[in-house]
């Protein structure tokens, strides 16, 4: 069972943390932006990676988890000419873009597939209270409050880890690494 995750900010870097520190030894991610020091308040990246690639140095920092998974990145912008051919050895993708049109593009495009996709939608703000995973379809959930946009509100470090603690522990129960 191989995880894939699209997109190594906030949720994807924070979701990959704890499918390793859980015991997932294979993962697959990609994305092509740049640690920005602004990105440290709530991403898995040290002050020292700043100015370097987020897929390349989430790498590292899982690999001083676990030396012996088998993890694969690569400096990517997906897009629906690569997402597919990228994520076609992965059963379960975890979804951690910033913006809409690629969350959609990543549903329109994985979800006829029948890989079981894992998103996020309403990360920012402080409070953690309106927090559910809605199941959208037989392979399909949704984490968040479903209001709060980052292109609105300030997203908080406590929120992005609860929303990513809850999406990899669907990845793990779908995938079979814990029984429920």
């Amino acid at each position: 069972m191989r995880i894939g995750i699209a997109g190594t900010g906030g949720i994807g870097s924070n979701t990959a943390v704890h499918l390793v520190r859980s015991g997932v030894k294979e993962l697959k991610f990609g994305d092509f932006d740049i640690i920005e020091e602004s990105n440290l308040n709530r991403q898995f990246y040290f002050k020292d990676q700043v100015g370097k690639y987020k897929a390349e140095m989430l790498y590292e920092n899982l690999k001083r988890i676990n030396p012996d998974g088998d993890f694969q990145y690569s400096i990517i912008k997906f897009e629906r000419e690569n997402i597919k051919e990228f994520f076609k050895d992965c059963d379960i993708v975890i979804e951690g873009f910033d913006k809409k049109e690629y969350k959609s593009m990543l549903v329109e495009e994985l979800y006829p597939l029948g890989k079981l996709i894992i998103s996020a939608s309403g990360i920012a703000s402080h409070d953690c209270e309106g927090i559910r995973v809605e199941e959208a379809g037989k392979n399909l959930y949704i984490v968040g409050d479903f209001q709060k946009d980052i292109s609105k509100y300030k997203t908080y470090s406590h929120k992005v880890a609860v929303i990513s603690a809850l999406m990899a522990e669907i990845a793990l129960k779908r995938g079979g690494y814990i029984e429920e």
